[in-house]
């Protein structure tokens, strides 16, 4: 299993986010969420997913806002699952709350965990920390140009909705490495799935 848990920053300074970002999270994601997201103390969210493109997905939109501490634990989770998010437990949660922790402290605001395949974990934290900092030099134009290819327009139609020429949202998405971090997102969802296979495989898979 994968549980994504999220502290949100400098809250004691800052409107409350958790209401707005689990709405959120739950029309997105809702689908591919085991238990609907929760606020589990405080400024603190917890998700719980199968699905590493999910968790991959998750941790991205969290992270690029920079408002939010973001950690993904691995792991086995006590069957069956509780009635909620705070009611169920599990090697998974333990692995999210020490990389949440972590992650407040590291630059990019982002950690992984995952015992005993610690290469892995680290692995993918490093890799994905790499796409963290390219999302984290994008422009405004980029981000516009991003976001609505993402939403299922073509280059044509966003350079269209935007008001340039086809010619100026190609440009905006080579400097906004969009097909490198589509490539990446594919590799590293693959890989926060071996991840959870690994360490907590589910009958049927093979090792």
């Amino acid at each position: 299993m994968i549980v994504i848990t999220a502290d949100q920053v400098d809250s004691r300074s800052t409107a409350d986010l958790v209401g707005p970002v689990l709405d959120l999270l739950g029309r997105e994601f809702g689908a591919s969420l085991l238990l609907p997201p929760d606020r589990t103390a405080g400024d603190e969210i917890q998700l719980l997913t199968r699905s590493g493109e999910t968790a991959l997905a998750i941790a991205l939109v969290l992270t690029r806002t920079r408002r939010w501490s973001v950690g993904i634990g691995v792991g086995s989770t006590r069957e069956p699952l509780g009635a909620g998010i705070r009611a169920s437990t599990g090697d998974a949660f333990i692995a999210a709350r020490s990389a949440v922790e972590r992650a407040k402290k590291r630059s990019t605001r982002f950690a992984v965990n995952a015992e005993p395949v610690v290469d892995l974990a680290s692995d993918v934290e490093a890799l994905v920390d790499l796409l963290l900092v390219i999302r984290g030099r994008r422009s405004e134009q980029g981000w516009e140009v991003h976001d609505l290819v993402t939403s299922g327009l073509t280059q044509a139609d966003a350079a269209a909705r935007l008001g340039i020429t086809p010619q100026s949202a190609s440009k905006r998405a080579r400097a906004a490495e969009l097909r490198v971090e589509d490539a990446a997102v594919a590799a590293l969802a693959r890989l926060v799935d071996l991840l959870d296979s690994t360490v907590s495989p589910r009958p049927g898979d093979t090792q």
